[in-house]
């Protein structure tokens, strides 16, 4: 296996490439070579043996026309023969025929058993009729190759004899096959050397290589401090250098798109309102932690949970949301089941892609208005109780002022009984305005306290005796207990007779003659001074309870109105109280008589004092 992978390697590639690179061309030389050299000599070889046949032929020709007619046939032949034998060639046999072919004399004294035969062979025929240019190759009865030449010998104009040379090709071929063996030897040799050359060029290229893909593994694992060695000013080296400037690069973007993402997380987690995140199908794939609180949702949700099935959205509003159509509605979401909901506008904004312009996904944003629905809802109703409360004294001073003008102020009896109900009505409505002036300062904290250390038990009394001509009238006893451990606290004198005031005269409204009312002050369980005041009035109603400090609310209108209230008493007490650092609740039981307790801190506060 590592065999194999090194081979699919670049090194291992460029090694092979440059290898068959270098055999190609020395098989290409070489076959060039051996066969231009078999060719050289060949041709050599051919020509040398046409060049002694031709001679050969000369010298035949000038010996058989010396002799004819004056020399005896033996003394030719004898001639022909020593002048055959010393023309030698080495392994070849040389044939001297006449003009019929027949063989005359031969060079190899094994062959004297064919003289007086005749030679057949074609190109013997074709020297015999004159043609000089005849070679052949043939192959011997030894398996050996031979290069056969033969000349016609002519004498005069006629054709007399001819030279017949047979030549061994054993030692040509011998030479050949050791300039075969030295080429050979040579190729090895080179293709050794271009293996090691090979080796090294590759290892300069693929050595660089490695070491960027080291770091392209370490840049992909996070490490960006590892630089890639640079070894040159080549191309390599130009890689490597922007290959680092990259890393540097690439470095600085993932830094700083790590800050923008922690940017972007801490202002998602930290914003009031909340963000819902889809995909282009719908599907939640982000949440803040805000959206969660106001959706109820815990934990993470559901793999594939869809921005409709969350947001509780209608089927077309799903699909339109979908499609990226932006939007807005007003939702009211129950985080918690059992609790009332709370009101949510939601604004559905689409993402589009750069390219193309198709919807990415939806962003929804949510926020919670149920406070703000509540003010304006609380802002429409106090405008319409003030306009009530306002109208209704209004309207009275108006009758009674248009009575006296139309004669009533005639009747003295009469015109001062309407003058007192327009001074009692005139007197209601500075009262309201006084209330009013005095909630809007403590809303807008521009009434400061005036903290001062004071006697608890004196307080209760005071209270008590400035009703002490109402208690006489209706006969109803008061009583104040003030406990050891809370005889003295730090508060705001003034605005606490305010707030025990509105209480006792609540309680004397509506305790009947005979009644009872308790004033107790005491220290509470977690250590803040606790004042009471319980009658045995007519008690509440359950359902009114929860509404009783909310500005104008009367559990029976026209009986408080004709006693005199305007409905912001408990309003002021509560404000007044908050102001302190303390708390204010009712408990009440209808017709067994009403309990209202606020706290207050026994010790200074820091900052309270003016």
């Amino acid at each position: 296996m590592k065999a194999l992978s090194f081979f699919r390697t670049i090194q291992a590639r460029l090694i092979v490439i440059y290898v068959l690179l270098i055999l190609i061309a020395m098989q290409l030389i070489g076959v060039y070579f051996v066969s231009s050299m078999k060719n050289s000599l060949t041709d050599n070889f051919t020509k040398d043996l046409k060049a002694r046949a031709e001679m050969l032929s000369i010298l035949t020709a000038d010996k058989f026309g010396s002799e004819t007619g004056t020399a005896d046939e033996e003394s030719a032949v004898e001639s022909l023969r020593g002048m055959v034998n010393n023309l030698y060639i080495n392994g070849a046999e040389i044939q001297v025929l006449d003009a019929s072919g027949k063989i005359i004399t031969t060079s190899i004294p094994s062959q004297n058993d064919y003289v007086g035969q005749r030679n057949t062979q074609t190109v013997v025929s074709r020297a015999l009729q004159g043609i000089s240019d005849n070679e052949e190759y043939i192959i011997a009865d030894d398996n050996v190759r031979k290069k056969v030449v033969a000349k016609p010998v002519i004498s005069g104009d006629k054709v007399v004899g001819a030279i017949y040379i047979a030549a061994d090709m054993k030692d040509l071929y011998a030479t050949m096959s050791r300039i075969n063996s030295v080429f050979l030897s040579g190729l090895l040799l080179a293709l050794a050397l271009t293996a090691v050359l090979g080796v090294i060029l590759a290892h300069t290229i693929t050595h660089p290589i490695k070491e960027m893909t080291k770091h392209a593994t370490a840049v992909a694992e996070g490490r960006f401090n590892r630089k890639v060695p640079v070894f040159g000013n080549d191309e390599i080296g130009q890689l490597s250098q922007a290959f680092n400037y990259m890393t540097d690069r690439l470095r600085e973007a993932l830094l700083q798109n790590e800050e923008e993402k922690e940017k972007l997380s801490s202002i998602l987690a930290n914003m009031s309102d909340g963000v819902v995140a889809t995909d282009e199908s719908g599907a939640v794939i982000l949440m803040n932690t805000r959206a969660a609180l106001m959706l109820g949702a815990e934990g993470p949700l559901p793999a594939g949970a869809s921005l409709g099935g969350l947001l509780g959205l209608e089927p077309e509003q799903s699909v339109s949301v979908t499609q990226g159509v932006p939007q807005s509605a007003m939702l009211h979401l129950s985080p918690i089941v059992g609790e009332d909901p709370n009101i949510v506008r939601v604004t559905f904004t689409p993402i589009h892609r750069r390219e193309g312009g198709r919807i990415a996904g939806t962003i929804a944003v949510l926020q919670d208005v149920t406070e703000q629905e509540n003010l304006e809802e609380s802002r429409r109703e106090f405008v319409a109780n003030v306009s009530h409360e306002l109208r209704t004294p209004l309207t009275t001073i108006k009758s009674y002022a248009e009575a006296l003008d139309d004669g009533a102020l005639e009747d003295p009896q009469l015109a001062v009984r309407f003058v007192g109900v327009i001074r009692n009505e005139t007197e209601r409505m500075i009262r309201l305005v006084t209330d009013l002036l005095h909630l809007s300062r403590l809303d807008s904290k521009e009434s400061s306290l005036r903290i001062q250390q004071t006697d608890i038990t004196e307080m209760l009394e005071d209270v008590a005796d400035r009703f002490s001509f109402q208690i006489r009238q209706k006969r109803i006893y008061i009583s104040t207990r003030v406990r050891k451990d809370v005889a003295t606290a730090w508060l705001d004198r003034d605005q606490i007779d305010q707030v025990l005031g509105n209480l006792v005269s609540n309680a004397l409204k509506y305790t009947p003659e005979g009644g009872t009312i308790q004033l107790e002050a005491h220290k509470s369980e977690d250590g803040m001074l606790a004042v009471s005041v319980r009658d045995s009035g007519i008690g509440i109603p359950k359902k009114d309870i929860e509404r009783i400090f909310e500005r104008f609310y009367r559990v029976d209108k026209a009986r408080s109105r004709n006693m005199g209230g305007t409905g912001l008493g408990l309003s002021i007490a509560r404000e007044i109280v908050k102001a302190h650092g303390g708390s204010i609740s009712l408990q009440s039981e209808l017709n067994e008589g009403s309990l209202v307790t606020f706290t207050l801190p026994l010790m200074k506060q820091r900052g309270s004092e003016a």
